[in-house]
């Protein structure tokens, strides 16, 4: 079985804590991240075993992408378990607090397990570039939605 590894991270001008709040503020996430939404669908979405529904695509042309929360560290660290039919593997953030400075690293990891076998191994080589185009993007997009976060 093929899999896909993505990691990229981003300077964030605010102390980690805020940018917790931010990045956990599930009902937000679709104001920063290019093309979605989502939705707790299952506990309160703030601890192991909770389960979110992100929808991903425009006009209403895209997909599901089903997650069970694996690990819960505030203010330090996300991590899910894909569950959908499409997108399957492991997931999450960390985020990595600058001593003495109102800043931290922002660290998006995933680790997906490719369908199709070597077709989906060459799919996912003609779409990474694009994926990986629109996570920057997104991540560029989560700094400044910390910038101007309240709390």
């Amino acid at each position: 079985m093929s899999t896909a590894d993505v990691a990229l991270r981003v300077l964030v001008p605010t102390r980690a804590e805020k940018a917790w709040a931010a990045a956990t503020d599930w009902a937000r996430q679709g104001e920063w991240m290019l093309g979605t939404e989502v939705d707790v669908v299952g506990g309160d979405g703030a601890s192991v075993g909770s389960t979110l529904a992100a929808f991903t695509g425009f006009g209403g042309v895209g997909f599901m992408d089903r997650m069970e929360i694996t690990e819960w560290d505030p203010p330090r660290a996300v991590g899910v378990r894909h569950t959908g039919r499409l997108v399957r593997g492991e997931g999450g953030f960390r985020i990595l607090p600058h001593a003495g400075i109102d800043r931290c690293t922002f660290l998006w990891e995933e680790r997906l397990t490719l369908p199709l076998g070597g077709v989906g191994g060459l799919g996912w080589a003609i779409l990474r570039p694009g994926f990986e185009w629109g996570l920057r993007r997104s991540l560029a997009s989560f700094a400044r939605f910390c910038r101007d976060y309240p709390n």
